[in-house]
């Protein structure tokens, strides 16, 4: 690693610590040369699979998307951003456990719904809605029937 202040090639490691729930590594570091510390972030650069779209289309994975579609949904609603954040790591954690180099955009909708439905019931209809194309009301109703009926199942 080469110093960002001199540009020396040389330099130690003075203390390492886990960051973010153990996902990445917290480096201090100290130039051999200068004499300066700066820290750096380490973690594994793990590939995601690409998402074939509903059109047949594919694209890259993009986290920023997911993140988009949960902020959309929790929108005015008592939800911490480490809750989104945590969501979003579940996802890609979940599309790269799976092992697969191509995975259905449809896939990740239902995590996306999931997970929301655990988290936020409001954000959860809201992100159906939109997800799911309700036509007319009757299908919004079926919707939040079998939410109360599988919260009521949870609670009994």
């Amino acid at each position: 690693m080469h110093c960002p202040f001199c540009n020396a090639p040389d330099t130690k490691v003075v203390d390492s610590r886990l960051a973010t729930e153990g996902a990445q590594v917290r480096r201090r570091r100290e130039c051999l040369q200068c004499g300066e510390r700066y820290t750096t972030y380490e973690s594994a650069e793990l590939s995601l699979p690409r998402v074939i779209k509903s059109d047949g289309n594919r694209e890259r994975f993009d986290e920023d998307k997911i993140r988009n579609g949960l902020v959309k949904a929790l929108e005015k609603r008592p939800v911490k951003s480490d809750a989104i954040e945590q969501v979003v790591n579940g996802i890609m954690k979940q599309a790269m456990t799976e092992g697969v180099r191509e995975i259905q955009s449809s896939q990740i909708g239902e995590w996306l719904m999931d997970s929301l439905r655990e988290l936020d019931q409001v954000a959860y209809v809201r992100f159906a809605s939109v997800y799911r194309s309700f036509q007319d009301v009757n299908a919004f109703r079926e919707e939040v029937e079998k939410l109360v009926q599988a919260t009521a199942a949870k609670n009994s």
